[in-house]
């Protein structure tokens, strides 16, 4: 198994490029400036936030976002707490963005995504923050050697499962399941996870953690959970309107301070 290119990584050999390299390229070719931008990242999995603050005029765009990929939205727009990036959907497209933010002096970064239920005693919709998760997926072992889980920055996780708590939605904080394939999801796996204590099954969080964990930037993840294989209701249904932008507004009122390092 030790002879498969995913299980085969030399992690203690520096990167030949680096995300500097490609910073300073967006910064030249693109004119993006060297200004600051806030200490707190969020990766909203969706999109469908970030594009309801655009609509809202809420959010500006962050002209000094070296990135070719993506734009990033600073809310509140005229006295920013944090830096959106949308639509950071699994693990090495989240962990791309993640490493750009810390070239760009990010301290913390959330991401704040969709999920779907494992527990069949989590109520729908509600929140998960994982403090764990299953390494289903292949960016992790890029940053650490395999194991079945990696654990999120504990600290960052109980501030943010206190946070939550203003939410209106039930919350709990525990396991997640981290797959790079939401359509290879079967029964069988769904059983055997549940019996393990998965509370929800997502895909960023494992990549996300093993980042910060090797990087020592303390990373996390709140997960609002909206569907299930065995829910009669209504599927996706978020809550109260609005329900992502008060869970928007209790990460970005956490104190920084709080986490230091990851693991």
């Amino acid at each position: 198994m030790n002879d498969l290119p995913l299980m085969n990584h030399p992690l203690d050999e520096p990167t030949v490029f680096r995300p500097e390299h490609l910073v300073a390229a967006v910064r030249e070719q693109r004119g993006a400036g060297n200004g600051s931008i806030p200490p707190l990242g969020i990766l909203e999995f969706d999109g469908d936030l970030t594009d309801k603050l655009i609509a809202r005029g809420e959010v500006q765009r962050c002209e000094h976002w070296p990135c070719f990929h993506t734009d990033m939205w600073l809310w509140p727009k005229d006295k920013p707490r944090c830096g959106i990036v949308a639509r950071t959907i699994g693990g090495p497209y989240t962990v791309l963005i993640a490493e750009q933010m810390v070239v760009c002096g990010m301290k913390a970064m959330v991401g704040l995504a969709s999920a779907g239920r494992i527990r069949r005693d989590l109520p729908l919709p509600g929140i998960v923050v994982a403090d764990e998760a299953v390494r289903d997926e292949g960016t992790s072992l890029h940053y650490l050697a395999p194991s079945e889980t990696v654990k999120a920055d504990r600290a960052l996780a109980e501030t943010l499962t206190r946070a939550m708590g203003t939410v209106g939605l039930p919350v709990r904080q525990g396991l997640v399941w981290t797959t790079d394939a939401p359509y290879r999801e079967t029964r069988t796996q769904i059983a055997h996870w549940a019996l393990r204590g998965v509370l929800a099954v997502e895909m960023q969080a494992a990549s996300l953690f093993a980042f910060g964990k090797t990087c020592g930037v303390a990373t996390g993840m709140v997960t609002h959970v909206t569907n299930a294989i065995d829910h009669d209701g209504e599927p996706f249904h978020k809550g109260p309107e609005d329900t992502d932008v008060a869970m928007l507004e209790a990460i970005t009122r956490i104190p920084l301070s709080c986490p230091s390092r990851a693991g």
